[in-house]
């Protein structure tokens, strides 16, 4: 088994981060690509960067040579999901929805723990356009911008706790989201801080991904994620 697991963002250290912690999850035997993006922000944090996130994703997975059973969209609240799935037959799993759904076995409500305050919206939006903003308690920003969990990684994480700590004590959360790619690996510091159970979007998505291949299952073709009509496309792919 083959999973594609597509930074949204051009930061190399942070694709190896999101591609580490996805081969930590992943079964024996399932193969992990790591890919980066061609063009685009080296971190994605607002609608603009979000939107030529899409692209680029869509671009990257499109041009990858080889046979693959799955594809993982690694950007927390991001734009594209869509798109992915109009272009291919197999599972493509977001990890804001893989980490949203995967919490909601483990407790009765949920809070996302995020970089800026900016991508809130974004977030609680993807949630809601996937059904699952019912059970979210809340979605918290730490104030850390995504390239700081390379920076400043002490700082960054203690500012990530933080808001966990808050979540379960204020929101009254009984589980926390992880709500960033970037922040693969910090699993252990929140639970020893707030004793819940807290999921990390990667690893979530991969073992979904993995699931669906097994149960021989592919993306529904019959309506909304239909495989796009032909049509001439001025101007593309644009030279960049």
């Amino acid at each position: 088994m083959r999973i594609l697991v597509v930074n949204v963002n051009t930061t190399d250290s942070m694709t190896k981060t999101i591609g580490e912690q996805a081969m930590a999850a992943a079964a024996p035997g399932t193969e992990i690509v790591p890919l980066t993006p061609a063009f685009g922000a080296d971190s994605v944090e607002g609608n603009y960067e979000s939107h030529l996130a899409a692209i680029a994703v869509m671009e990257t997975v499109r041009a990858y040579p080889e046979p693959f059973d799955a594809v993982i969209q690694a950007g927390y609240g991001e734009h594209g999901r869509e798109g992915l799935q109009e272009l291919l037959d197999v599972p493509v799993v977001d990890i804001t929805e893989a980490a949203a759904t995967t919490a909601q076995f483990l407790g009765r409500s949920y809070s996302v723990v995020t970089t800026l305050d900016r991508a809130v919206p974004l977030i609680e939006d993807r949630l809601l356009l996937a059904g699952l903003s019912a059970r979210c308690a809340s979605v918290r920003a730490s104030g850390m911008p995504v390239l700081e969990l390379e920076r400043d990684p002490e700082a960054a994480v203690e500012a990530i706790v933080e808001e966990a700590v808050r979540a379960v004590e204020q929101d009254r959360a009984e589980v926390i989201c992880l709500g960033c790619g970037g922040m693969a690996g910090l699993t252990e510091r929140v639970v020893e801080r707030t004793g819940v159970p807290v999921v990390d979007g990667v690893a979530a998505a991969v073992t979904i991904a993995e699931s669906l291949v097994r149960l021989g299952l592919k993306t529904s073709k019959v309506r909304t994620f239909a495989p796009p009509r032909p049509k001439h496309f001025r101007a593309w792919p644009m030279a960049v």
